[in-house]
């Protein structure tokens, strides 16, 4: 052993350090021991983790910022069962200076405390108490109660909201507008979870521009669903698994309308944490002229 040692690294052994490696005894492991190593080896998570991080920016060529964000992330684990419980709000409001503010801030607060006042008594009481509602019957109520404050208190305004209810390993999406939610994966797949409800899609959908032409249409900002405008509001409401190994993304359109998917990825990719990957996916933004607000939520499953 020692001759190869040598042939590797070059270097004359010691003539005392090879008395040394020659008295060298070894002696078997005891089962014990082969057990105890296995096991290190073997270690894993096996509570599974909810983790967060948050990114936002007014951009570059905005005065003030309409967009609101909530990101709240909640783990009880015991010997039995381990709950993730992660809700995460985007919303871009419009409507003027004021206005745009006070739609947005009232959507992610109003769905926010509606969801989580559901939720208190299931997830931080004893006894637990069961839910009496669906997920998406849950998200629909909160979105109903948002849409009518806005209505009431900023008429003529709106915002776009999406958010994700994560329970487990489930997520249940809320979506009006034009913000979107991504599934993203280390292979760098990169899927839409959401579809826009703007003008320039539903042309695309009909066939009235292709995909180039949708890249320079003049119009590209115009929503035909809003949170706020409208007699009733339809959104898009339901379930889908947590990406698992990947990322769930959240973001306005300050972000997913400036930088390419491809992008996009490597923003997260080359990050070592969420934090850096949000900084980043702002920095890019604002780097590729900040034309609008921008606001990222990345959320990833561990364990």
């Amino acid at each position: 052993m020692t001759d190869i040692f040598r042939k590797l690294f070059g270097k004359k052994e010691n003539p005392e350090k090879q008395i040394q490696i020659d008295m060298a005894t070894t002696a078997p492991l005891s089962d014990q021991q082969i057990s105890s190593i296995i096991a290190v080896q073997n270690l894993k998570n096996e509570t599974k983790q909810l983790t967060a991080s948050v990114g936002q920016s007014v951009g570059k060529q905005r005065d003030h910022n309409e967009d609101s964000v909530l990101a709240l992330t909640s783990i009880i684990s015991g010997s039995t069962e381990s709950i993730p419980f992660g809700l995460y709000i985007v919303a871009d409001g419009m409507g003027g200076h004021q206005f745009g503010e006070v739609a947005s801030n009232a959507a992610v607060r109003i769905m926010g405390g509606n969801i989580t006042k559901k939720f208190h008594s299931y997830l931080y009481n004893l006894p637990s108490v069961s839910l009496q509602e669906s997920l998406q019957e849950v998200m629909e109520t909160s979105i109903a109660e948002a849409h009518q404050y806005v209505q009431r208190e900023a008429p003529g305004s709106g915002t776009t909201v999406t958010a994700a209810l994560v329970l487990g390993q489930q997520v249940t999406i809320a979506h009006v507008g034009d913000s979107r939610a991504y599934s993203i994966y280390p292979d760098g797949r990169i899927d839409a979870i959401t579809r826009d409800h703007s003008l320039v899609k539903r042309l695309e959908e009909l066939g009235h521009l292709s995909k180039d032409e949708v890249e320079n249409f003049p119009h590209r900002n115009v929503l035909i669903r809003a949170l706020g405008q409208g007699d009733t509001l339809e959104a898009d409401i339901f379930t889908i698994p947590f990406p698992q190994t990947g990322y769930l993304m959240i973001c306005s359109d300050g972000l997913w309308g400036v930088i390419s998917e491809k992008e996009i990825l490597r923003c997260i990719t080359e990050a070592p944490n969420l934090n850096r990957a949000c900084q980043n996916l702002v920095e890019a933004a604002n780097e590729a002229g900040g034309p609008d607000n921008i606001t990222v939520i990345l959320a990833q499953m561990i364990g």
